[in-house]
């Protein structure tokens, strides 16, 4: 079976975490530094292809009265322009409300340095998204 990838989308960085095999357990890939949306976008291309993605989820920042922003809208943007350039490609925007504060909950309960926490953040955020994600498409009963 083919990997899920999570982006947690950002200004300034991206998150991105991949599933196992059996879409199964999330795992934090990294945060990349982004660049320009060109370059971001063969990035994430590239990462896809060399990982055996067919799935893409996308964090969309919803407010908590449920309206969305400019940020949802980037996503969506984000969602659209991937769509565009792989159109095989099956993606999902999928709600992240709190997700970076329970990132940063875990990693201050970690006792992590800001810096630290700066620079696994947003990696951890995707990780987030992607669990809750493969949680909800999973049929196990416990």
């Amino acid at each position: 079976m083919k990997k899920v990838l999570a982006l947690d989308l950002g200004t300034k960085r991206i998150g991105i975490a991949l599933s196992d095999s059996l879409r199964f357990l999330a795992s934090g890939k990294e945060s990349y530094i982004t660049k320009s949306p060109k370059e971001d976008m063969q990035y994430i291309l590239k990462t896809i292809q060399e990982n055996d993605v067919d799935t893409v989820v996308i964090g969309l920042p919803i407010n908590m009265n449920g309206t969305e922003g400019e940020k949802a809208a980037l996503s969506r943007q984000f969602a659209e322009d991937l769509k565009n350039i792989s159109p095989l490609l099956n993606i999902v925007l999928f709600d992240e409300r709190l997700t970076t504060s329970a990132a940063n909950r875990y990693l201050l309960e970690a006792d992590l340095s800001r810096k630290k926490r700066k620079q696994v953040i947003d990696k951890l955020a995707a990780t987030i998204i992607l669990q809750n994600y493969l949680d909800s498409k999973s049929n196990k009963t416990l």
